[in-house]
């Protein structure tokens, strides 16, 4: 807001430093005494500076901004009249030696038809500075307030998935905890107090834009040690994270939906598998990947809602536009993963 005010403030300033010397361009090198300095060059300033205000503070909005063209351009003629007018009686009744000199040496002048074109076309000059200004301010006002509904609108979208994303960690939570209820209730209560530690850090410790990625690594880990609870010895997890994390930072539950999908897809109940998670940071720049055996779920199955990748799509194109990197597919019977951020 300071910057653009002095934006303003020097616009200002360069117009009338152009405004000041148009007098002295339209002189034609005529001889300089004070009262011909006074009478074609402060006379006509004052007069630039009273049409070059009122159309910007009146003119221009009222009649230009509100497309009513003719009634801008009439007023502006009325004024360009009114302010030669008032410039001759001025020179004729306070500048009158002035003006007989001037008469004498009419030789020299340029014809009156060009001379009246210059007169019309300095008065002309303030109108159109004006209303470049105040476009431009407009145009500037406009564009801030575009920025500032985007912005809003990107909260507003990001606090929308976050919602999602909560219930859906807690609905695919608890389908865990259930097929643990009758197989093993010991194991079920150790996962409830697990997930409780989990939902205690995803209510409280990410409503910020942006969390120390040491933390999201713990949230993880523990969620991995939650998972491994209701998964055979027929599945390994093997899993690589940074052991000492600079200050990077980066937004909330960004990785959760893809162990997620991991083990949903990457278990089998009565084949071997196994799922590979690694993450890497470089500089700013974070990189993790996941690779699992592909097991489609049968299309009877409602174990999740499956929003958790298009969340997470989402959210990347609203958090890091042209800093991200995200890319699946499947290869040889196996689904692999790529992140990269740039934080």
């Amino acid at each position: 807001m300071h910057k653009n005010k002095n934006i303003i403030i020097f616009s200002h300033i360069l117009i009338w430093l152009v405004l000041f010397s148009l007098p002295y361009f339209l002189s034609y090198g005529q001889e300089q005494d004070i009262n011909r300095i006074i009478a074609h060059y402060w006379v006509p300033v004052a007069f630039y500076t009273m049409i070059f205000y009122l159309n910007y503070f009146i003119v221009i909005d009222k009649f230009l901004f509100n497309k009513k063209t003719v009634q801008f351009i009439l007023i502006n003629l009325i004024l360009i009249i009114v302010f030669l007018t008032l410039k001759e009686q001025i020179e004729a009744i306070f500048f009158e030696g002035l003006k007989r000199k001037e008469v004498g040496d009419s030789a020299n002048k340029p014809p009156l038809r060009m001379f009246i074109y210059m007169q019309m076309l300095s008065y002309v000059a303030p109108i159109l500075f004006s209303i470049a200004l105040k476009t431009t301010k407009r145009w500037e006002t406009a564009e801030n307030e575009r920025k500032d509904a985007a912005n809003v609108k990107l909260h507003s979208e990001l606090q929308h998935l976050r919602y999602q994303l909560q219930p859906h960690f807690f609905f695919n939570s608890l389908n865990n905890i259930y097929s643990l209820v009758d197989i093993s209730p010991e194991q079920a209560k150790s996962t409830i107090h697990s997930l409780s530690k989990l939902m205690r850090y995803l209510l409280y410790e990410t409503n910020i834009e942006e969390v120390p990625l040491s933390k999201e690594i713990d949230f993880m880990k523990k969620y991995l040690e939650l998972m491994k609870l209701r998964i055979s010895d027929k599945t390994q997890v093997i899993s690589q994270f940074p052991s000492e994390v600079t200050s990077i930072k980066i937004a909330p539950l960004l990785f959760i939906s893809l162990i997620e999908n991991a083990f949903k897809h990457g278990v089998s109940a009565n084949k071997d598998s196994d799922i590979k998670i690694n993450m890497s940071t470089e500089g700013r720049t974070v990189q993790f990947k996941i690779e699992n055996a592909n097991f489609p779920k049968q299309t009877d199955d409602k174990s999740g809602s499956g929003i958790g990748l298009q969340n997470l799509k989402k959210r990347l194109d609203l958090l890091y536009p042209n800093k991200y990197m995200f890319k699946t597919e499947i290869v040889e019977g196996r689904f692999l993963v790529h992140l990269q951020i740039e934080t």
